[in-house]
């Protein structure tokens, strides 16, 4: 009798994933691309391209990874390079003086930028969901403090927003009329 064997399966950590994955992803991913940016001087449409083709959603070192929003994802990557005119000075204010912003590590400074744009231009999402989310993304790269120092910061900024001390979200649009 011949017995025929199954190919074997490979782990997955979860392929498409929710939509909450998805976003998640998006949000990790976008931070790898902002280090990238940061690190090698590219430009953002160079790494977002490198990123949508090669990265998001696919397979490395045989692990199939949650397939990023894409959307997101570049929203993320192009509003925080395109806002960090803005968001650098909300940031440096909100560091310990004796630690200047250029003094940070390139993947931190990546995770607050990224989490200050959010912050910023997604007043639809409460300030808790995005933090918690950066908090995550901090935990994926480091064990030590840091998850603590972007809930810190992050949670700074957003009360400050909330109170409306110079910093504003993007206007949500506005309908035509109230309702009566």
């Amino acid at each position: 009798m011949t017995t025929t064997s199954k190919p074997a399966r490979r782990r997955t950590r979860t392929g498409s994933g929710s939509a909450k994955a998805r976003r998640s992803a998006a949000r990790l991913a976008a931070v790898q691309a902002l280090y990238q940016i940061d690190l090698a001087g590219a430009a953002p449409e160079t790494v977002l391209a490198e990123f949508v083709n090669h990265r998001l959603g696919h397979e490395v070192d045989g692990v199939s990874y949650v397939a990023a929003d894409p959307e997101l994802f570049s929203a993320i990557v192009r509003g925080t390079s395109g806002r960090r005119g803005d968001i650098d000075p909300m940031l440096s204010a909100a560091l310990d003086a004796k630690i200047p912003l250029d003094r940070l590590e390139l993947l931190l400074r990546a995770i607050l930028r990224a989490g200050v744009f959010e912050l910023l231009a997604h007043g639809d999402i409460q300030p808790p969901i995005v933090i918690a989310e950066y908090i995550e993304v901090a935990k994926a790269f480091y064990a030590g403090r840091e998850p603590g120092v972007v809930n810190a910061v992050l949670d700074h900024l957003a009360r400050r927003l909330r109170d409306g001390e110079g910093m504003e979200p993007e206007p949500a649009p506005r309908p035509d009329h109230e309702p009566g």
